[in-house]
């Protein structure tokens, strides 16, 4: 019988567990996350949002600024949230990628933001994208959305 409930419950309890160590410990390279968003970059997926001044899912705003002050500012915001970290980039590189983790599984979304000067001052091009997963419930869209309203209106 106890055979019978170790193998009932134990052997899901176990999958579920590698699951977590696989999508918490699993690494992110950045020279495969930390890319140039100049092409318009685009996955396969659902599951991805773009922000760009033109040909994007939504339209970027230009802002009275400095390119390295919006990428302040794009740091600002994204830091102050949750389960937030800069994976490689700088202020001064003008491209910045970050990774946010849901809370529970730990699922990892990776952020990608450059900045640049444009007449009026400076916009963006941002790209987020899911690492697993077809499907992410507009976790990526909402995301962005947040951090563009945060920069307009702060």
């Amino acid at each position: 019988m106890k055979w019978l409930l170790g193998v009932t419950f134990g052997l899901p309890l176990l999958a579920v567990l590698v699951a977590m160590a696989f999508v918490r410990l699993t690494p992110l390279d950045p020279a495969r996350w930390h890319v140039s968003l100049a092409s318009a970059p685009r996955s396969i997926k659902p599951n991805d949002v773009t922000v760009a001044p033109t040909g994007a899912d939504l339209s970027a705003p230009v802002l009275p600024l400095t390119p390295q002050a919006l990428a302040e500012r794009i740091q600002q915001i994204a830091l102050a949230e949750p389960r937030t970290q800069l994976m490689a980039g700088s202020v001064a590189q003008g491209r910045l990628t970050f990774v946010q983790r849901s809370r529970i599984w730990g699922f990892p979304d990776v952020i990608t933001v450059e900045t640049f000067a444009v007449p009026g001052g400076a916009t963006l091009r941002l790209w987020s994208r899911a690492r697993f997963g077809y499907s992410d419930f507009g976790v990526n869209r909402a995301r962005a959305e947040r951090w563009l309203a945060a920069l307009t209106h702060p």
